[in-house]
């Protein structure tokens, strides 16, 4: 019996060695641009003379009580399938304890960030997948149901990944929590899948990112000019770095003039050597270093955009 039960041990420790649990995305619950406008969450502000409305994140948690119970309700059930949460909140208090030092800096050209407050609240977060949400309650006399609809948007290049929508059975008494689990209950296992599926296809061949190489006007060199024994290119050295730094050599030069390069399509790891989630701008510090150092001598500034753009400035800080 005891022969038996040890194979048995045995059996399940080299199961678990060969299968071990996979790892989840990390999500953030978002309430969508949609739903803040449609209830007056919004800053408004002057973007080179056009109007530009994006949401107030503040300002919809300090004064819906729907928003939090959505939110917590969707933490909850996400929680209980295993998937790692941030915490919305938390990241906005971040963010706001940074906002004054943030709108103070420039460059030292004098160039202000082009950032947007969402990009500011991911590089906050870290997270891998934002899980944003819409939702509507629908009264049909005196019964009540929900709309929903949820979409998995990768937080480093904006595309949707998974999704769900539909809408929950009329109650006559059921709270939001309550009709909004009832609701999306029966559509969460597959949005996870899809989630994981993507997640899983993010190990296998990296993240992926737009980098973006630029020249300051006032630089006496550009992307044609030779260096090196062989009178290599400079926009052809820096396609051979991409190609020997990307998971898999995957990469798409999009566009490519004696002044830009434009890669898109970038797939980079997904941890860099020190354990910690790679993001665009942490990916290319490394072409930054290369090409400052010998024999290019090139200096150069990073300048990144929420986690999946970064560009690179050739020729000066």
């Amino acid at each position: 019996m005891k022969k038996t039960l040890l194979l048995i041990f045995s059996a399940l420790l080299a199961f678990n060695v060969a299968y071990p649990q996979a790892k989840k995305p990390t999500i953030m619950v978002v309430p969508s641009d949609n739903w803040c406008i449609k209830h007056g969450y919004t800053l408004t502000f002057d973007d080179q003379g056009s109007e530009l409305v994006i949401p107030d994140y503040k300002k919809a948690f300090q004064q819906s009580s729907d928003l939090l119970l959505v939110v917590s309700k969707l933490n909850e059930l996400m929680a209980e399938r295993g998937f790692p949460l941030k915490n919305m909140e938390s990241a906005i208090k971040t963010l706001q304890a940074n906002a004054a030092e943030d709108n103070m800096r420039t460059s030292k050209t004098g160039s202000e960030q082009n950032e947007s407050p969402t990009d500011r609240l991911l590089k906050v977060a870290k997270c891998d997948i934002i899980m944003q949400v819409t939702w509507t309650v629908v009264t049909q006399g005196p019964k009540k149901s929900i709309e929903f609809n949820i979409q998995g948007l990768d937080a480093y290049t904006d595309k949707q990944v998974a999704g769900a929508s539909g809408t929950g059975s009329p109650s006559f008494s059921a709270s939001l929590g309550v009709l909004l689990e009832e609701a999306v209950l029966s559509h969460l296992d597959n949005f996870n899948g899809q989630l994981q599926t993507h997640f899983e296809d993010l190990f296998a061949n990296g993240r992926e990112v737009i980098i973006r190489i630029k020249t300051w006007g006032d630089w006496d060199e550009d992307l044609e000019t030779e260096y090196g024994p062989d009178d290599e290119e400079l926009g052809t050295i820096i396609e051979d770095w991409m190609y020997a730094n990307t998971e898999q050599h995957r990469f798409s030069t999009t566009d490519a003039t004696e002044s830009m390069m434009l890669f898109e399509q970038v797939r980079i790891p997904m941890m860099n050597e020190k354990g910690r989630a790679s993001d665009a701008r942490d990916f290319v510090k490394g072409l930054s270093k290369f090409l400052k150092n010998e024999p290019y001598n090139i200096p150069n500034k990073r300048v990144a955009k929420g986690l999946g753009r970064a560009t690179l400035w050739l020729g000066g800080k």
